[in-house]
């Protein structure tokens, strides 16, 4: 079990270096740029190209089945859903089987809604609460993921 971490953008990476800690599973921090990380056993950054997707890519060709990939970006977890790995957004709800679709179509169309300058700006601010609910999400699905790939 690894955790991959869609890193350049991502607002709670403190949360997931704590729960990895924790439960001692390796993350890996794929990011189109250097950043700092802590000096704590297990943590790694993957620094890709800055090319389009670069970062995407790297993660979906190596996330699967028993693996944690923390992503906001919708194409990016459809395709670590179908190689089988738990896909978390970063406000603590999961990405499934039952919801990407939805989740995929509803990004095209407000894609579209603002290309025709029907709606502007972009999701709702990142509050506190949605720290202290990716927390409890992400340590669940370790737990989870151990018991179900325990050798």
């Amino acid at each position: 079990m690894q955790i991959y971490v869609d890193g350049d953008a991502c607002p709670v990476k403190e949360e997931v270096y704590r729960v990895a800690g924790r439960h001692e599973v390796p993350v890996i921090v794929v990011a189109n740029s250097w950043m700092r990380l802590p000096e704590q056993a297990g943590i790694r950054l993957e620094v890709v190209g800055g090319g389009f997707d670069e970062a995407d890519d790297w993660i979906a060709e190596r996330a699967g089945a028993g693996d944690i990939v923390v992503t906001a970006d919708i194409p990016l977890a459809d395709r670590c859903l179908t190689a089988g790995a738990f896909v978390l957004g970063p406000k603590g709800e999961p990405f499934t089987e039952d919801n990407i679709g939805t989740a995929m179509v509803s990004r095209e169309m407000t894609a579209d809604m603002r290309a025709m300058g029907m709606i502007s700006g972009g999701p709702a601010p990142f509050q506190k609460k949605d720290r202290g609910i990716f927390l409890q999400e992400l340590d669940k699905a370790v737990v989870r993921l151990k018991r179900k790939y325990k050798a």
